[in-house]
């Protein structure tokens, strides 16, 4: 069982005080979460030379995720992604969502994005649960919404998070995590030399808006393609429309459901009584590996599709941790989440959660050396 404690802050500039929980097991791994934005503040894994690296961007205090526009490690939500013109159809009736990116909604909007609510904390059994209620109308969506987001640390190094919700009114749910990963630790510069594969052969393209135009098409001779181990950066900058669009990689890719049952148990995962996952429910979204640091991330979830977003338009912020600048690619984020603008596409997997349902979903970041 992962040992928690906690340490404030800072104070919000409204006057609300943030407290810092810090989960560690017995292995070195520590995960640090915030009850703002339930967001991951660091993630302390052990490098091949035994050394302690933090590979989740970030800032050192308060005051940088209180202006943060960039997401770094928070949930965000309602609804994770972009919705064209911040028109919400559900059924009969349509909602008019805040647009924050140009004419666009993205992440639940910047006045009612779960990233920039204090969730109410508790420890539960060596996992930090948060919760927090979205009432009807902020940021535009109908009903209120009850989100619970669950943290927890594996003495196998997984990092869970799980996620409940219900609501008391038709709305949709799609939240989804936004931790800037970097495997050679976050002050390292770019991640265009680490190594993904990405469990899927199809994407959903996107206009010069990186809106989905509807269509779900096969990665293979795109620069999207990484069914096999790939650099990022290999053809980050290709002449492909859809790397121009996006200034990189900002695309969300159809997982293929690989099961990650068998996987799972080669790497004995799954096995920590304390914090159990049930690995026949999950499937498999990414591998990725730093061959500097030789950390290895795996990344299974429950949920259709995933965000891969190689950090373009990060800008060089002087206030992360230890005095880091992020410059665009510093990190890269795995969105898992139902697809995005999938309102406006009957063929897509949609998010509609009815009142008297509960909506669970479940992703896994698990690392280790290679």
């Amino acid at each position: 069982m992962a040992k928690i404690t906690k340490k404030a802050f800072g104070e919000l500039k409204n006057g609300r005080l943030i407290t810092l929980y810090t989960l560690e097991n017995s292995c070195g791994m520590k995960l640090s979460v915030m009850d703002y934005g339930a967001r991951v503040q660091s993630l302390i894994v052990p490098d091949r030379e035994g050394k302690c690296i933090d590979v989740a961007l970030g800032y050192e205090d308060l005051k940088g995720y209180e202006a943060d526009d960039k997401y770094f490690g928070a949930i965000v939500g309602r609804s994770a992604g972009r919705i064209a013109f911040g028109d919400l159809p559900i059924d009969d009736k349509t909602y008019v969502l805040e647009c924050n990116e140009g004419r666009n909604h993205l992440h639940g909007g910047s006045l009612g994005g779960y990233d920039k609510k204090v969730w109410t904390a508790e420890e539960k059994a060596g996992a930090l649960t948060l919760c927090y209620m979205s009432p009807a109308g902020e940021g535009g969506y109908p009903g209120d919404l009850k989100m619970t987001v669950t943290y927890a640390l594996s003495e196998k190094n997984e990092v869970v998070v799980s996620y409940e919700a219900e609501a008391n009114g038709d709305t949709i749910c799609n939240p989804s995590h936004h931790t800037y990963f970097n495997l050679e630790g976050f002050r390292s510069g770019s991640v265009l030399d680490q190594k993904i594969r990405i469990f899927a052969e199809k994407y959903t393209p996107t206009d010069n808006e990186l809106i989905p135009d509807g269509r779900i098409l096969l990665v293979e001779g795109t620069p999207l393609d990484f069914r096999e181990m790939k650099e990022i950066g290999a053809r980050i900058d290709a002449p492909f429309s859809q790397m121009r669009w996006a200034g990189g990689y900002d695309h969300n890719f159809v997982l293929d459901r690989t099961p990650a049952e068998e996987e799972a148990k080669e790497l004995g995962l799954g096995e920590d009584a304390a914090c159990p996952v049930d690995y026949t429910k999950l499937h498999k979204l990414a591998h990725v590996y730093a061959e500097k640091t030789g950390v290895y991330m795996r990344a299974y979830t429950t949920q259709p599709g995933v965000q891969f977003y190689s950090g373009n338009h990060l800008d060089g912020v002087l206030s992360g941790k230890a005095g880091a600048a992020f410059a665009p690619r510093a990190g890269f984020t795995l969105e898992a989440q139902v697809f995005p603008d999938a309102v406006h596409h009957a063929n897509f997997p949609q998010s509609i959660l009815r009142p008297g349902k509960e909506w669970r979903a479940q992703t896994v970041f698990a690392f280790g050396l290679a």
